[in-house]
């Protein structure tokens, strides 16, 4: 069976971008839904010095194994002030040191959503421009505008959203 990480690019205990990735990995087929939290990876603020004095923190090397092992990657960007939150950034940042490719060309869907209208339009913006460099290899995309408004109670309640990650889940499942 397939394994598809779920990972939302937030720190926040009740993420709507974590409600968001998990819910769209709920709807592939016949795969295994490997849910990563960026709470549970204990990782200094990247510096330079920290990796030279300490080298790679544990929790850094068994989150990139599991990247490794992964058939494709979901991914929700949490927004702050127009960019990574701080606690994707700074994981973003030393799975890097590890190898530039950080994604490893696995097939991935790139998602964003915020309680407002533009549901992370620049995180998303940012992420389409860079992950390809980092060996994202994006399959779909696409932000979710008005979270509280759209998904509630487990499910989305706009059915051209919905219908959008339906189609998304579709295609990253024939790349599987």
């Amino acid at each position: 069976m397939k394994k598809i990480i779920t990972l939302a690019g937030s720190s926040s205990k009740n993420s709507i971008n974590k409600q968001l990735a998990e819910f769209t990995a709920s709807l592939m087929q016949d795969v295994e839904i490997i849910k990563l939290d960026l709470n549970d990876y204990q990782l200094p603020l990247y510096s330079i010095d920290v990796e030279n004095d300490e080298g790679f923190p544990a929790d850094l090397l068994a989150l990139d194994e599991i990247i490794e092992k992964a058939d494709g990657i979901i991914i929700s960007l949490a927004e702050h002030n127009g960019a990574y939150s701080a606690a994707f950034k700074n994981a973003f940042d030393w799975l890097s040191r590890i190898n530039g490719k950080v994604w490893k060309n696995k097939p991935m869907l790139l998602l964003s959503t915020s309680p407002g209208a533009r549901g992370g339009q620049s995180v998303m913006e940012l992420a389409l421009s860079r992950f390809p460099y980092g060996g994202g290899n994006i399959i779909g995309s696409t932000t979710f505008p008005s979270f509280y408004d759209n998904f509630k109670d487990g499910k989305v309640e706009n059915l051209e959203l919905n219908n959008k990650l339906v189609a998304l889940t579709k295609d990253l499942n024939k790349t599987l």
